[in-house]
């Protein structure tokens, strides 16, 4: 099968896991860049939040015509993470290919074990600005570090620090992610290795309209069964890459 072929099937799959599930769909695009189409580590996570920003701006322009994004709160919460995503996104091309990958398998057994629990509770009350300084930091890091939307975690965050409603947060969270992976991506210029255009285009295109049949696959399948389904694909992937990683 060509490299063209594998990076239209694995955005196609990356962009249905985002329309699904809301986040969490990206953990996989760095994976399959690694295994699939031989990105190295470092030009992997790059590549992820070309792909990651892409379709997290498209998404987020459909739920802001729904009105379902918090522009105040999520550009606050946001900020918050610039600067960890860029001090995050700089230091990752200089750590060893086998930290990146034993970090991302960490995240992705991270994200399996969210997904694997019970919805994120609606909770009263008002926002607690440490908390969400301290929340909307460490997520940039995570972005910035190893390429990922962190929508698994910005998700909770808002709903749980800042008291959003999930569709409310499930919005915000996509503010959130551009702005992360645009500030990682500014960090990382001219040392991503070779990106491979020609592959990462495909690869996001495909992401972005698979998205919008994710949504249509939800309608139809009940959450907590996609959940579990995914969250058992993220397990197996994160052992994989552990075991590559330790070998």
């Amino acid at each position: 099968m060509s490299a063209l072929i594998l990076a239209l099937v694995a955005g196609a799959v990356v962009g249905s896991a985002l329309g699904a599930l809301g986040g969490g769909g990206s953990v996989l695009a760095v994976p399959a860049m690694i295994y699939l189409l031989g990105f190295t580590p470092a030009a992997a996570t790059t590549a992820s939040l070309i792909i990651v920003a892409a379709t997290s701006a498209t998404a987020l322009a459909a739920h802001a015509r729904d009105g379902n994004v918090a522009w105040r709160t999520g550009s606050l919460f946001a900020a918050a993470g610039i600067l960890p995503a860029v001090a995050a996104g700089a230091a990752a091309g200089h750590l060893p290919q086998e930290a990146l990958t034993a970090g991302f398998a960490a995240v992705a057994v991270l994200a399996a074990l969210r997904m694997l629990r019970s919805a994120t509770p609606e909770l009263p009350g008002g926002v607690r600005p440490v908390k969400a300084a301290g929340a909307g930091a460490g997520l940039g890091a995570v972005t910035g570090f190893l390429g990922v939307g962190g929508g698994f975690l910005a998700v909770p965050a808002l709903v749980g620090v800042l008291g959003l409603r999930m569709r409310q947060a499930v919005g915000t969270s996509l503010l959130v992610i551009t702005v992360n992976s645009l500030a990682a991506l500014a960090a990382r210029a001219g040392t991503g290795g070779d990106l491979r255009w020609e592959l990462i285009g495909p690869f996001a295109a495909a992401a972005v309209l698979a998205a919008w049949d994710g949504k249509r696959l939800a309608a139809k399948v009940t959450g907590g069964t996609l959940r579990r389904i995914f969250a058992v694909v993220l397990l197996a992937v994160a052992a994989f890459m552990l075991t590559d990683a330790v070998r």
